[in-house]
């Protein structure tokens, strides 16, 4: 068992704002035709690169639940290297990344004017607060170590 304090439970009002920013990224998403899936592929490509076991189980089953195949999330870490992800996609991760890996990956010109060739403003900005949200999520689940517990295959 863990002796850490679980940020969500000590300051409750606190993470109650960040769901409700969650939820009103979510409602944008909607609001602006992008799909749950290519939400959940920002959720898990963060959460791979934080290392946040918690919000990957959470956010694996909600991908599959929204019709993500287990081959394009058994390849999300390689997708540069696949075909598999589409440029509206491709964009996202890329933007994805340089949110998550911020302090050594700002997103340059070049990686920048690739999402706006390919997601719109709306989008782009969206997926941003995407990645900025998860990111905060991942942070939170981490420092509380958020345990991850075992689900049967139905589950």
């Amino acid at each position: 068992m863990s002796d850490r304090v679980f940020l969500d439970k000590r300051t409750p009002t606190v993470f109650k704002a960040l769901n409700a920013t969650a939820a009103e990224v979510t409602a944008q998403a909607r609001e602006i035709g992008v799909e749950r899936v290519l939400l959940e592929l920002v959720n898990i490509r963060a959460s791979q690169l934080n290392g946040c076991a918690f919000c990957l189980d959470l956010h694996t089953r909600r991908a599959l639940e929204a019709g993500e195949t287990i081959q394009r999330l058994g390849v999300l870490p390689g997708w540069r290297d696949t075909d598999l992800f589409g440029p509206r996609e491709r964009a996202a991760l890329e933007l994805t990344e340089a949110v998550t890996l911020v302090a050594g990956r700002h997103p340059d010109d070049a990686a920048y004017a690739r999402a706006r060739e390919a997601l719109t403003d709306e989008e782009v900005s969206l997926v941003i607060w995407a990645a900025i949200t998860i990111n905060a999520f991942n942070r939170v689940s981490i420092l509380s170590q958020h345990p991850v517990r075992r689900r049967s295959v139905a589950e």
